[in-house]
């Protein structure tokens, strides 16, 4: 139907729909209710925000069979949850902060695919997931790795959880136009240099399971964003590790969706 935008505009941010051409125009109406395309032009030169603003971000860890082949970790019986905090919502284009006042040496890259939830879902099952959901989009799963494996007693939030550790987009692609979310090729690029390179086929969970999995007695609030996993090539398995440093730039690609892209700095 249609790929999304959101733009910070000076009556707050506004979503917008893009055409093959380019042309952008405001969407008019609540995006997880009735909404329609407005024939009101949108600035072209307007800032992207991340397409939606999540009211959770529910995050599925070890999700890809070759990276768990790549940590050593065996293949989980059960998705891995994780959540991160709402205040790492990140925008395409702005700075990927390595934080300094908790500082970390260790900032990795996750390319990741985004489900955008579009309607309320509790206790949904796998054949009717995909009937919840708005729509896909990029998202970067930036990751401290010595925070998450070291210092962060046990648990994955808080390195993942930084300030601008969850950027989204650059639009949402509607569900209809990406039939099956697990046969996209998807990758990331750091300093034009491609790192990460698969296939969401590669999924051991994929996403019509992980909707059923995350519905089950718990609901899913309407633009809730479940990030889907990470494919191997990341930077804490290689040898040496590859990590992030402020001035480098790093993208990530989803065929069918598009380009996120962002810098890196210190914050």
């Amino acid at each position: 139907m249609a790929r999304i935008a959101r733009i910070d505009t000076a009556d707050g941010p506004r979503h917008i729909a893009e055409d093959s051409t380019g042309q952008r125009r405001f969407i008019d109406g609540d995006l997880f209710g009735d909404w329609q395309i407005s024939d009101r032009a949108a600035p072209a030169d307007a800032p992207l925000l991340a397409p939606v603003a999540p009211p959770t971000i529910y995050c599925i860890g070890l999700n890809y069979r070759k990276h768990a082949q790549e940590t050593g970790a065996a293949i989980p019986q059960y998705p891995v949850l994780f959540i991160k905090a709402r205040a790492a919502l990140h925008h395409p284009e702005q700075p990927i902060l390595i934080p300094t006042q908790a500082p970390s040496h260790k900032v990795d890259y996750e390319c990741e695919l985004a489900v955008v939830i579009g309607r309320r879902a509790k206790n949904v099952r796998a054949a009717d997931a995909l009937d919840h959901v708005l729509g896909y989009t990029c998202a970067n799963d930036v990751s401290a790795r010595d925070w998450q494996m070291e210092w962060g007693g046990g648990q994955f939030c808080r390195g993942k959880s930084f300030d601008t550790f969850c950027p989204l987009g650059p639009v949402l692609v509607t569900a209809d136009e990406i039939p099956n979310p697990n046969a996209l090729d998807i990758r990331t690029v750091l300093n034009g240099q491609t790192v990460q390179s698969a296939n969401t086929s590669d999924m051991i969970f994929d996403v019509p399971t992980l909707i059923e999995f995350l519905s089950a007695d718990c609901t899913l609030e309407p633009g809730s964003v479940i990030l889907t996993g990470t494919p191997s090539g990341v930077g804490a398995a290689r040898t040496p590790p590859l990590w992030m440093q402020p001035g480098d730039e790093v993208r990530v690609e989803i065929d069918g969706i598009g380009v996120l892209r962002n810098p890196v700095a210190a914050s």
